[in-house]
């Protein structure tokens, strides 16, 4: 049984020994660990892939509480078949396709998984959550300023697997990023990358007379839009003279769902995942 642990909290020495020395006395295979000391935000994160035998999971996951209690980190210990079908967060913003594009597939069959929660910054897709029947989640104030704590209180509230980023219009903090690490966030960028990151990889590609456009579906790592962790892309040609709205209005409504949908298929249905910040295919 593949397992993740992750940490995160204050720096202080030897946060990572503990859990170390424990799941090597239990006879583990470590497959990957990952550490790292951000000294400017004094603080600490772990990230350690193990295999154990299922039987010992329930067994790990209390004494990683007991380790967290005692040394102040936040310990999260998953495994991608801890559910017999995987749960999954939506969370979106304004653009209303690609949401709707993941819960009509789950409805459809296209991806084995539960909409456990449609998560926003927003009230403006709330209906849509309610049209599938899905609890909504809002984080954002008047402003659509996201409270970055209170969706980790909603993921773990929901007992989530896998955070789709749904065109939700907001950077997760590095903090976010690392308790839910090791292939756990999926997104979806509205560009190809890594030749078109940013918040207007249209427009950009657009000044540079590009006739071809595409979307970019790829498990998030701190690094903003790093590009090397391409779960899936999908392009569209425009004839030339296409005007930037008829070209955004296109790839909103078509190209960017299609792209996403198989790359949340790709992941629930464990055909890729990530490892050490590349995705690999499983065997």
């Amino acid at each position: 049984m593949e397992v993740v642990i992750t940490a995160l909290g204050p720096d202080n020495v030897g946060l990572a020994d503990p859990i170390i020395h424990y799941v090597t006395g239990q006879g583990a295979n470590i497959a990957e660990i990952q550490m790292y000391d951000h000294d400017d935000q004094q603080l600490f994160a772990m990230l350690c892939r193990i295999s154990i035998e299922e039987s010992q999971f329930p067994l790990l996951k209390s004494a990683m509480m007991q380790i967290g209690e005692h040394t102040g980190l936040a310990i999260r210990v998953w495994s991608p078949s801890q559910h017999e079908v995987p749960r999954l967060a939506i969370c979106c913003t304004f653009v209303e396709h690609t949401p709707r594009a993941v819960l009509q597939a789950i409805k459809d069959g296209k991806i084995n998984a539960i909409p456990a929660v449609v998560i926003s910054n927003r009230k403006k897709l709330r209906f849509l959550a309610e049209e599938f029947g899905v609890p909504f989640q809002l984080i954002g104030d008047a402003s659509g300023a996201a409270d970055d704590r209170a969706m980790v209180d909603v993921l773990d509230k929901f007992d989530v697997d896998y955070v789709v980023l749904a065109r939700y219009m907001r950077v997760l903090p590095p903090s976010t990023c690392w308790q839910f690490a090791g292939g756990r966030i999926i997104n979806l960028h509205h560009g190809l990358l890594p030749g078109f990151p940013g918040f207007r990889p249209y427009h950009d590609a657009y000044a540079g007379r590009m006739l071809s456009y595409g979307a970019t579906c790829h498990f998030i790592i701190p690094e903003l839009d790093a590009g090397n962790q391409t779960i899936n892309q999908r392009t569209f040609s425009v004839d030339p003279g296409t005007n930037l709205e008829a070209i955004i209005a296109e790839g909103e409504r078509d190209n960017e769902p299609a792209c996403l949908v198989e790359g949340v298929r790709r992941v629930v249905d464990q055909e890729v995942r990530l490892h050490f910040h590349r995705v690999i295919a499983n065997k």
